[in-house]
């Protein structure tokens, strides 16, 4: 098995950072002022650092190069819509063996975000599971689906958010839960529900993206090393 050394995303975080920062200067200098946050949630090139460090995670574990997609042929059928377009697609021997989706979030708004990140993991999870019951990826035995999050560290996402409950109390852990832990809860409970095979959850602050610890990660059961520990695992598998 590879050894998956501390601060394995350090430098797809360092991208990250950089990345945004180009593509906000870009719209500036264009004159688009309303989009500067969210270029945080729509530019799909600032996660490819780390879509580039898995695939040579799992080259180093034997995968060929030529069956991990990271720029292209991303597509794969779905049972609710006809494609979508992941970040990373591994498929050997005309068999899907895994498939990995990227996401982030920057401040100032984390509250709608939060909703409409939550809401699009899981359909893609349920549209992905769906098309494989359907036979949609031929005799593929069950894929490795993994979710790895990257999402600001500021005080304003890990502020306590109040919740309404006009009807009903919401869950416990909720309560005066930042939205820094409202992720964490989303990812574990995204493995607890077997909708993921995997989840990672990193935070990230933008005044250390040159640092060599430039991330940290709140839970030991969504590290970095404990996510591609069960991608290799499944691949050895396989």
């Amino acid at each position: 098995m590879v050894e998956i050394e501390s601060g394995v995303f350090s430098e797809a975080v360092r991208e990250f950072w950089q990345t945004r920062q180009r593509q906000v200067t870009s719209q500036r200098a264009r004159g688009i002022t309303d989009q500067g946050a969210r270029g945080a949630v729509t530019g799909g090139r600032q996660m490819a650092g780390f879509a580039r460090r898995i695939s040579q995670i799992m080259q180093t574990a034997g995968v060929q190069e030529s069956d991990i997609y990271v720029r292209g042929r991303r597509e794969l059928p779905g049972f609710f819509r006809a494609t979508k377009d992941w970040d990373l697609v591994v498929v050997t021997h005309g068999e899907l063996l895994a498939v990995v989706e990227l996401k982030a979030q920057v401040g100032p708004s984390f509250g709608n975000n939060f909703n409409n990140r939550t809401e699009e993991a899981l359909g893609s999870s349920l549209d992905l599971w769906t098309a494989y019951r359907e036979k949609a990826f031929a005799a593929s035995p069950q894929p490795w689906l993994g979710y790895l999050f990257l999402l600001e560290d500021c005080p304003e996402s890990r502020a306590p958010v109040k919740v309404r409950e006009p009807h009903f109390p919401v869950f416990p852990e909720f309560r005066d839960a930042s939205y820094a832990k409202r992720y964490e809860l989303f990812c574990r409970k995204l493995v607890l529900e077997r909708q993921y095979s995997a989840a990672c959850f990193l935070l990230a602050d933008k005044k250390r993206a040159r640092s060599r610890q430039n991330y940290a990660e709140p839970a030991a059961d969504l590290s970095g090393a404990r996510f591609l520990s069960g991608l290799l695992r499944h691949v050895a598998r396989v």
